[in-house]
């Protein structure tokens, strides 16, 4: 059993049912960048400790470069023993360099190894999100502003999916802005937390060996370094949280792609499907399909999968490591590749969306939509809201018995309804005049949504600059 690093205690090979089921190495192989960076700051740590000779410090960084090279490269020599990356690094850098690669493991184990790999991978990628979400919010922005010029866009809201009152494309647009802004905040919040080094915790007890933790801390980039060496190697709640997060932003994104969905149908038609972002029938020539938002609905379940799957894997280990924990990676890992290629294919399809202003015109032309503003002209009398609202349904039960619209009703019928009616209720039954009388902060008013636009042109220039708070 000399060919395992654990061989030592065995006398009898590794079945070979078992090598292939305990393996990690094809999924964590991925890894690899961060391996060998935490493999070189943990050699120099030892360098300055005096635990390893300088000069074997220097053989074993320049042959870990190498091995970075040779993998990028593909000529990387895995084995067919390798049971995961951190020990396919170890024993090609062995074989190449001799007695100084047996001693870089000094003061380690791969339980705080491969926490630390985790951390710093999970630290590069909730960078690289925060990227394609900016990327995302400055299409939304974009769209949105080309919506606003005068006349601006207006289409129906709507609640339980029935119209409801009028709203500004642009300001539609921009409440998925602020979900995605939520979700960059959900993600540096999980990068406060993770942000510690579980490296020098070892097994689980620490180690007797004088190692420098905040020295090698400070190479990698973290923070600070962990408290307890129990907690450090066994910890995956950094992992849940960052599952957690991305649950949340494929639910927004689900949201979205659910009414991309809706818009684009016969039923709607408020949108037309660019030729790139969609896909034919191979039996009905007339089709023209939105597979791209049905898809990121879809894979919604994959990313909340992997987060109940690790919940469900970590809620009865005991202290400290226990293999179990080698599921952690794939979840995660598909995760993250599901919300990049989703972030990427909705920028793209709502960079090249074509919104169909006409028939958004044509939709807000229904009477009934304005209910609520006839009701509030009222209140803005000194109607009593309740009074206000039963003379505005009665109107509407009126108008649908009669089998016309709000705004063909008579004068006298209005009277009868209230007697605060006066002429110019006929001005109300207007999209634009109905979100012109919007303007409280935040609403749908075009000079709330005006204001809406720096605020969050202002939040895309503070993310762009890396600020943290934004």
């Amino acid at each position: 059993m000399a060919n395992k690093p654990w061989g030592g205690r065995f006398d009898a090979p590794t079945d070979k049912s078992v090598e292939e089921f305990t393996t990690s190495l094809p999924f964590d192989v991925r890894l690899y960048t961060q391996d060998i960076s935490c493999s070189m700051a943990h050699a120099r740590m030892l360098g300055k400790v005096g635990l390893v000779p300088i000069s074997d410090v220097e053989k074993i960084v320049a042959g870990l470069a190498q091995i970075e090279k040779d993998i990028e490269a593909g000529e990387f020599p895995f084995a067919p023993g390798d049971e995961d990356i951190h020990m396919a690094v170890e024993r090609v850098l062995t074989d190449r360099i001799g007695e100084p690669g047996a001693r870089l493991h000094t003061g380690r184990s791969r339980n705080d190894q491969v926490a630390t790999d985790l951390r710093l991978w999970a630290k590069e990628q909730i960078g690289e999100l925060g990227n394609d979400i900016l990327a995302f919010q400055q299409t939304l922005v974009t769209r949105a502003k080309e919506h606003l010029s005068d006349p601006p866009t207006v289409l129906p809201g709507y609640t339980h999916l029935q119209r409801a009152m009028p709203v500004p494309l642009a300001h539609h647009l921009l409440a998925y802005f602020w979900m995605l802004e939520r979700d960059k905040g959900r993600l540096l919040d999980c990068l406060l937390r993770m942000d510690e080094s579980p490296l020098g915790s070892a097994a689980l007890a620490g180690s007797g060996l004088p190692l420098d933790r905040e020295m090698t801390a400070v190479a990698l980039g973290f923070s600070r370094v962990s408290e307890n060496s129990l907690d450090a190697v066994s910890d995956r709640d950094f992992v849940i949280e960052l599952l957690s997060a991305l649950s949340v932003m494929i639910m927004h994104l689900s949201r979205l792609a659910d009414e991309t969905i809706t818009w684009a149908s016969s039923e709607f038609k408020y949108i037309s499907l660019p030729d790139a972002y969609a896909t034919g029938s191979s039996m009905m020539p007339q089709k023209k399909n939105p597979d791209i938002a049905e898809l990121v609905r879809g894979k919604t379940g994959r990313v909340f999968g992997s987060l109940m799957g690790l919940l469900t894997t970590l809620k009865g280990l005991p202290l400290a490591y226990n293999r179990d924990l080698q599921e952690d990676k794939e979840g995660l890992f598909d995760a993250v590749d599901t919300l990049r290629a989703s972030l990427s294919v909705m920028t793209g399809l709502f960079s090249a969306v074509i919104f169909n202003s006409e028939v958004m015109k044509a939709a807000v032309s229904d009477d009934d939509l304005y209910a609520t503003d006839i009701m509030e002209y009222l209140v803005a009398k000194g109607v009593p809201l309740r009074s206000a609202h039963h003379a505005v349904g009665g109107l509407v039960k009126t108008a649908s018995d009669k089998g016309v619209g709000l705004s063909q009703l008579t004068p006298d019928e209005y009277q009868a309804a209230s007697e605060s009616f006066a002429d110019d209720i006929g001005d109300y039954f207007s999209a634009q005049h109905s979100v012109a009388s919007k303007n409280i902060m935040g609403s749908s008013g075009i000079a709330a949504v005006k204001q809406q636009l720096e605020h969050a042109e202002a939040a895309i220039d503070m993310s762009g600059s890396g600020d943290s708070s934004a």
